[in-house]
């Protein structure tokens, strides 16, 4: 792995270009390459900033489409050749490829097997710069450098030509991107000689599947630096080689250029999901007299502030480099959809307007989103400790969902529905804002909203996901259908489904609870004890039932896909994190920790997943599978069942066996990042800092873990600053040994949250062996 440093460096210092000393750059420990064989499609983003809508980045395979949605595309470290640079990568969205050549003229990128072909274009990794917000390669076929960075809503580009009587641009607007989905009209004009404007509207796989009659539509409008000695357009029909405009599916224009050696071609382009005359907008507002320079500047900039937030320092550079990318993930993973102006896009290609302040100004973004599925183990619970405007926007953006269409949604591509698992935490991700003081908004609104996430089901939309819902509150527990489906008589995914609504009833009726709706909270409390219908004592398992009330016949409890979404009984016997200690007592405290342990102890062997096979589902019949959601909470269980070494234990030992820092071995092996969950997990057990609840307790606790750097010093939400300091910190010395926190011994593996975002100092000690005294006596509440 290479990380490229320019600065000279001085100790913990930067030797600047103006002589001034600064702090040292966290940039450095970002490494955007790790995790890129089979990773998804937002993954590789390089040139964007925080949260942006503008996410620029190389693509090897993003024609190729995929199948079935959700497939890796895009840039994948085991190929060897660029096709294009594209602006759009979300959830679902993806469009507008742009490409530097130079020779013949061809319109179509050719393909990985036979790259010439088409204008696609080898390169080599050495001479491939990846850095947050900003990036730079040789295309090696025509000896072009080409560079990208962005603002929130403009993407910039810089290619730098050699001397050429045939050089060009192409810009392919109406073709298949990533997760795009089929391509339904397209079109791009000339405004003037240097100005252009185009649109792209797909119907992506997800979209069709929940949403019916959606679509995502992408907009651009865009400055070229030089006037091109002629320009020509192409459709799926074939080229013209002099005309401003394209229209239709395939769609695109060529620049032509004759260049002279080291003569470098910039491109502003503004981005919109709204309107060609909101991406103009977009660019005059961000980027009206930006150079690219500046662009890039500005870009670092913001993302050294965004990830210095979270500052950690110690001896171990491995360990530095796997947070500040996970942080990098994080804070990458859901862009924004709304324009400068406060549009945002609704269903079906229409336009709505958020609310501006008395200035003008927007209160929030609207947002592009994954389903939140398992992010309430990390994303909202780094959102809440560091950055609550994300949570905010987040909140925000799904009230205005359900005020557009009736229904939250799990996952959003443009107001469009595209759950992807088919089920819905959003309720309970809002009821946890709620808990955390996240309250800028209308209270009886949100409530309402929860509330109906939890028990409505009339009229019910797919996209909403929880289809089920109807045969989970008449049996208290979804019942299991043999065939593929979900309906109001049961689920395919019943077992997974009924401890997810579990879950979700108990966040429902602790935000009930603090409202003073108590006829709510006793229903709702009622139906987060439905995990307990599925408890298997023959097999201590949680087993997936009939509707007569008989346990599934056949049953492998390693086998997914069976009564479990994306995992097994093994790993889904311990999704009862509303209230740990039943579950426990249930099993038998004993049983449950020697069992729990052994599950770590064999697993480790297979680095915490699917081993070393690169496929996003390589550990779902498993014991236990670190790569995706439904198992990440449960390592921190230990803290309830008298044995918090033991997480300790395994959660160091997770950081360091499943994460890694190469393209193969980043997140597992063929991770499935799902816009930033897993580097955020890694980031916030790093600290120290979990709850398994995901702050959806009436009062909200953080569980102590161990802490893997010496210092971290962390800017919380309030602006208050929170110092976590570890001494006797080393590989080996994995286990606590004494917390103190401001001054007090904490004698509990845990606290209340509100006593952590006072803020001050924590102070672990730690050593190479248990001390099995410390954070027993008292365990973590499991309140109901």
């Amino acid at each position: 792995m290479k990380i490229t440093i320019r600065s000279l460096v001085f100790g913990s210092a930067i030797l600047l270009s103006s002589g001034r000393l600064a702090a040292q750059s966290l940039l450095k420990y970002v490494d955007p390459n790790i995790g890129t064989a089979h990773s998804r499609w937002f993954f590789y983003t390089p040139a964007a900033v925080p949260g942006g809508m503008a996410k620029l980045a190389p693509s090897t395979n993003g024609h190729y489409g995929n199948n079935q949605g959700w497939e890796a595309v895009g840039y994948d470290t085991r190929q060897n050749s660029i096709e294009g640079f594209v602006h759009f990568h979300e959830w679902q969205i993806g469009g507008v490829s742009f490409m530097p050549t130079m020779g013949p003229l061809k319109v179509k990128p050719g393909a990985l097997d036979t790259p010439n072909t088409g204008y696609r274009s080898n390169f080599d990794r050495k001479n491939q710069i990846a850095e947050p917000g900003y990036y730079k390669v040789l295309l090696d076929n025509y000896n072009i450098t080409a560079e990208l960075t962005a603002t929130k809503r403009v993407g910039f580009h810089r290619y730098t030509f050699p001397e050429s009587d045939q050089s060009h641009i192409i810009l392919d607007i109406g073709n298949v991107q990533g997760e795009s989905g089929a391509v339904m009209d397209a079109g791009i004009k000339m405004v003037d000689n240097t100005h252009f404007e185009g649109f792209v509207i797909t119907y992506p796989k997800y979209v069709k599947t929940y949403d019916e009659g959606g679509r995502v539509s992408m907009f651009i409008y865009g400055e070229v630096s030089k006037k091109p000695a002629n320009i020509g357009s192409f459709t799926d029909t074939g080229i013209t080689q002099t005309s401003s405009s394209a229209n239709g599916k395939g769609a695109g224009l060529f620049f032509d250029y004759k260049t002279t050696k080291g003569e470098a071609i910039e491109i502003k382009v503004g981005l919109s999901y709204t309107s060609e005359k909101n991406a103009k907008a977009n660019l005059q507002a961000e980027a009206a007299n930006l150079s690219f320079n500046q662009a890039k500047i500005n870009a670092q900039k913001t993302w050294e502030h965004e990830l210095g937030k979270l500052r950690v320092e110690g001896k171990d550079d491995t360990a530095k480099i796997k947070f500040y990318t996970g942080l990098y993930h994080a804070l990458l993973g859901r862009g924004i959809a709304s324009d400068v102006n406060g549009a945002y896009p609704t269903h079906g290609g229409k336009i709505g307007q958020l609310h501006l302040d008395i200035n003008g100004k927007l209160s929030y973004n609207f947002m592009n989103t994954d389903a939140i599925w398992g992010g309430f183990w990390d994303l909202t619970q780094l959102w809440a400790l560091s950055y609550p405007s994300w949570y905010q926007d987040f909140v925000h953006t799904q009230l205005q969902i359900y005020k557009d269409k009736g229904w939250f949604g799990d996952g959003i591509a443009n107001s469009e529905y595209v759950s992807g698992v088919g089920t819905n935490f959003v309720g309970l991700s809002i009821a946890a804002a709620y808990q955390v003081g996240i309250r800028n908004y209308d209270i009886n609104l949100a409530y309402n909203a929860v509330k109906n996430n939890e028990l409505g089901y009339k009229n019910r939309k797919v996209g909403s996901g929880k289809m089920d819902t109807k045969a989970f509150l008449k049996y208290g527990y979804s019942p299991f259908i043999e065939e593929d489906r979900t309906d109001s008589t049961g689920a395919h995914f019943s077992a997974s489904h009924t401890l997810e609504y579990s879950f979700s009833a108990f966040a429902a009726a602790q935000m009930a609870k603090n409202l003073g709706k108590m006829d709510d909270y006793k229903k709702l409390i009622k139906y987060s004890n439905g995990w307990r219908n599925l408890y298997n004592p023959a097999n201590k398992l949680l087993q997936p039932k009939k509707a007569d009330g008989t346990f599934i016949d056949k049953f492998d409890p390693y086998a997914p896909w069976r009564g479990y979404q994306e995992g097994n009984a093994m790993q889904y016997t311990y999704y009862v994190p509303q209230n740990p200690a039943a579950l426990i007592s249930t099993i038998g405290r004993d049983d449950f920790n020697n069992k729990l342990d052994s599950i770590f102890i064999a697993s480790e062997k297979d680095g915490f997943g699917g081993g070393k096979v690169i496929n996003a589902f390589a550990g779902i019949n498993a014991i236990y599978n670190h790569g995706n959601e439904p198992s990440l909470h449960i390592c921190w269980l230990f803290n309830f069942s008298g044995k918090p070494w033991l997480t300790q234990k395994w959660t160091r030992l997770i950081s360091g066996g499943f994460y890694g820092i190469e393209p193969i071995h980043g997140y597992g092996y063929g991770q499935d990042e799902d816009q930033g969950q897993l580097g955020s997990w890694y980031v916030m057990t790093a600290l120290g800092l979990f709850d398994v609840k995901g702050f959806t307790d009436a009062k909200p606790i953080i569980e102590l873990g161990s802490p893997v750097f010496d210092k971290a010093t962390i800017t919380l939400g309030n602006d208050k600053t929170l110092v976590i300091e570890t001494k006797n910190n080393s590989k080996t010395n994995l286990y606590i040994q004494s917390v103190e926190f401001n001054g007090k011994q904490l004698n509990n593996c845990w606290l209340y949250r509100d006593e952590l975002m006072k803020g001050g100092k924590m102070v672990f000690t730690m050593g190479s062996q248990p001390n099995k005294a410390w954070g027993t006596k008292t365990p973590p509440p499991s309140a109901q």
